[in-house]
């Protein structure tokens, strides 16, 4: 049991987010050691009191826990075979961005090589490691995680997802297709106003409104997605689906890209044309859960 206050721990890739994610440790007080392909990016940790491991095997002794984070799950393989090193016994957490389908064969690979293997996701950029507002998530064995939930705590706020080494990439991109849907809401509403002298800052707090009003939402709409029954309690989507059009038309006329609103009214169409026009927004899922075919 290493769930210590100031364990140490070992950082592996040192781009941007590798040496927020080394500074953020050493900040807490843990004793750091740093490896990089290229040494001269460890010197500034080094000056604030990092280890620099000679070779990626003594980077991989130098304490119970060793965060990776690199370019991708090939730059993994492929330094760790070059290097010929062992894992038995080594406990890895790959912070490295990748697929769910690759974290899982990551777990696989650690395994035959006798690590102990968390896959994770940083959800911050790199000058928010070390706060509140940055998020890592990790998935893999709960009993690992909380063997160095204490040192990991140095990083942010730490979630477990569960035991499926994919659900953390899964997270990920849940996450980013949040974000991105988000903003490109706000653009075109953005690009709507503007052709009335409406600048972005003017209409910035009505769009964020809108969208804590929406999220508001979720609660409630999970459990009918989750229950598989969409009563119209709010609007019918057959109803949306007018109001999807009146957008088109509207942004069509003003001269504004209308591909977005159209994307979306399509998947209503079908919906709609499956008999599912009398039931809530939700009943959408049904479209984003199976792949676009012709």
């Amino acid at each position: 049991m290493n769930n210590t206050p100031h364990a140490p721990v070992t950082v592996i890739g040192l781009g941007l987010m590798g040496r927020a994610l080394a500074g953020a440790f050493l900040n807490a007080g843990h004793p750091t050691t740093v490896w990089n392909r290229t040494s001269a990016k460890a010197a500034p940790l080094v000056a604030a009191g990092a280890r620099p491991a000679p070779t990626l095997g003594d980077a991989l002794t130098a304490g119970p826990l060793t965060i990776v984070c690199l370019t991708d799950y090939d730059a993994m393989y492929e330094l760790f075979d070059a290097n010929d090193v062992t894992l038995d016994g080594t406990t890895l957490i790959n912070l490295t961005s990748g697929s769910s389908g690759q974290a899982r064969d990551a777990a696989e690979w650690a395994a035959r090589r006798g690590a102990r293997y968390l896959d994770g996701a940083v959800m911050a950029i790199p000058s928010g490691i070390g706060t509140a507002d940055a998020v890592i998530l990790h998935s893999g064995p709960q009993e690992v995680f909380q063997a160095h939930e204490a040192t990991l705590e140095a990083l942010g706020t730490v979630t477990h997802l569960g035991a499926d080494h994919g659900l953390a990439s899964l997270y990920d991109v849940a996450g980013l297709a949040m974000m991105w849907s988000v903003l490109n809401a706000w653009l075109q509403g953005t690009a709507l106003l503007r052709t009335a002298g409406v600048d972005a800052a003017t209409y910035a707090p009505f769009a964020r409104q809108i969208a804590a009003g929406v999220a508001d939402w979720l609660p409630g709409y999970a459990e009918q997605i989750d229950k598989g029954s969409f009563p119209a309690e709010v609007s019918a989507l057959e109803t949306d689906a007018r109001a999807m059009e009146h957008l088109i038309e509207e942004s069509e006329t003003l001269g504004v890209n209308a591909e977005l609103p159209k994307l979306i009214k399509a998947m209503a169409d079908r919906a709609i044309a499956a008999g599912h026009g009398g039931e809530q927004y939700p009943v959408l899922i049904e479209e984003f859960g199976k792949p676009r075919t012709g």
